[in-house]
């Protein structure tokens, strides 16, 4: 059974209290709290094996590169690629998506098209934007229907022009997921890559990037229990092969003449310089983590909390929800307004009350353009969370209305 008060028990930041009040965290989408087994990986490393990976023949460098080296094996597993080939590590999500955009800007050509979302994250805009911008492709926007993407409006964008689709597998702000394996079948079709922005879906749901059939699929430790500074961008090896690498220098390289140079196979020729050795070991510590509750059960705890939480919020007056309005079609990403409060104001009485959400544009300014907003207030739960920490958002919201608004 899914215990998330004994799950509480290895997460000593929440035994705490701010502003007099025991903490709730509700900024999981922005970053989540460490295990104390990820804590302790840490430690032992620069305790034990503390040395660089690769070249060294001595003990710890010995030790270290074969932790290392596990760490990729262990998040090959954790998300079905076919080979330790095709795990890349990086700093993060935005490092692997702006790879994929530098690739990308490579080999597009003026008549050609990216197709992008209107709910991407800014790391998976940007990029697109730049990419396009010195090529000279055409970048064009899917929009949404229903609160979530419009699928219907995206088969009918992609055709022979389309060279690129980066689309979020779950969105940061409307809670959405996204059909990865519809899309990726569509993509492939005409001809397309198909990159895949997993930052809010690989802490929450199980991900095999074979079956979801994606190019690239880029993630961060740092939402997933992890250390931050590490992340993974997956890519297929055959795309892999074909694309260059995006730094150069120690590492990477097999042999360096004085004018040209050499690189090594997949994968290090990707990791130039000394890795985050220790956040991969961190890393690898988490999926264990993750791997030992079962992704399975995190995910469908999660839309306990959600089934119980979203119709909580539905119901308070003056509340306007983003996203899908069905708790099986939400993840645990909540994103609202409260009429005539700015949400930075809503996020700092909540505070007051111990509770910690997030209040801004969320990196997503295009979205909220779209959605006739600046900003907004955003909660986001995770498997260490309860429905008392759900029954703790809705009364400090209730009490924050009483503060502004008098008796609602």
């Amino acid at each position: 059974m899914f215990d998330a008060k004994t799950i509480r028990e290895d997460f000593a930041i929440l035994n705490q209290t701010v502003n007099d009040e025991p903490l709730v965290y509700l900024d999981n989408a922005a970053t989540t709290q460490k295990p104390q087994s990820v804590l302790t990986a840490l430690e032992q490393y620069y305790q034990r094996d503390n040395a660089n990976v690769h070249r060294g023949v001595h003990t710890l460098a010995e030790r270290a590169t074969a932790r290392y080296e596990a760490s990729r094996e262990k998040l090959r597993t954790f998300i079905n690629a076919s080979s330790v080939k095709e795990i890349l590590f990086t700093r993060g999500t935005t490092t692997g998506l702006n790879w994929v955009a530098r690739f990308a800007q490579e080999i597009l050509q003026p008549e050609d098209e990216v197709l992008i979302s209107v709910m991407e994250h800014h790391s998976n805009l940007i990029p697109w934007q730049e990419a396009c911008r010195k090529s000279g492709a055409a970048l064009k926007y899917v929009y949404l229907k229903d609160n979530e993407l419009d699928l219907e409006q995206l088969s009918q964008l992609i055709n022979a022009r389309t060279k690129f689709i980066s689309i979020a597998h779950a969105s940061n702000v409307l809670g959405c997921i996204n059909p990865i394996k519809d899309i990726a079948r569509l993509a492939h079709r005409h001809g397309a890559y198909l990159a895949v922005d997993g930052a809010q879906s690989a802490p929450h749901i199980p991900i095999d990037v074979q079956e979801l059939d994606c190019d690239f699929f880029a993630f961060s430790g740092h939402k997933m229990l992890g250390p931050t500074g590490i992340g993974v961008l997956y890519g297929k090896e055959a795309v892999l092969k074909e694309m260059p690498p995006m730094e150069f220098g120690g590492e990477m390289i097999d042999f360096v003449y004085e004018q040209t140079a050499s690189w090594k196979e997949l994968p290090w020729k990707f990791e130039a310089g000394t890795p985050n050795i220790a956040g991969a070991i961190a890393l690898a510590a988490a999926v264990d983590y993750l791997e030992g509750l079962g992704m399975d059960k995190v995910q469908a705890y999660e839309e306990t909390l959600v089934a119980y939480l979203l119709p909580q919020l539905q119901t308070i007056e003056g509340l306007e929800l983003y996203g899908p309005q069905d708790a099986a079609r939400h993840t645990g990403v909540l994103s609202f307004n409260l009429s005539g409060l700015h949400p930075h104001d809503v996020a700092t009485a909540l505070d007051y009350e111990g509770v910690a959400v997030r209040a801004g544009h969320h990196c997503a300014q295009p979205l909220l353009q779209y959605l006739g907003i600046h900003s907004a207030v955003r909660a986001s739960l995770y498997l260490y969370n309860t429905k008392a920490d759900c029954d703790r958002l809705i009364a400090a919201i209730l009490k924050t209305k009483e503060f502004f608004h008098g008796t609602f």
